[in-house]
């Protein structure tokens, strides 16, 4: 659950980003600059600010029917 959350806030975030970089000014690509940068960072360290936010959240990694046996 938190890794759609991830990916859903990361993909909201780079649209928002371009959508006002086109109608509001230019300097909005810097948004989508940091959320590249972010990710790529992830995908090497194993470090996600927004997961550790999640997890203070309390947002759990499964949606909660989810049974047991398929919790790999």
């Amino acid at each position: 659950m938190r890794e759609r959350i991830i990916r859903a806030v990361a993909g909201s975030l780079v649209l928002i980003s371009a959508l006002l970089a086109f109608t509001v000014n230019i300097n909005w690509l810097w948004l989508a600059v940091f959320v590249g940068f972010n990710l790529l960072q992830s995908s090497v360290t194993g470090f996600c600010p927004l997961e550790k936010i999640l997890i203070l959240l309390k947002v759990p990694s499964y949606p909660t029917n989810v049974p047991e046996e398929l919790k790999n």
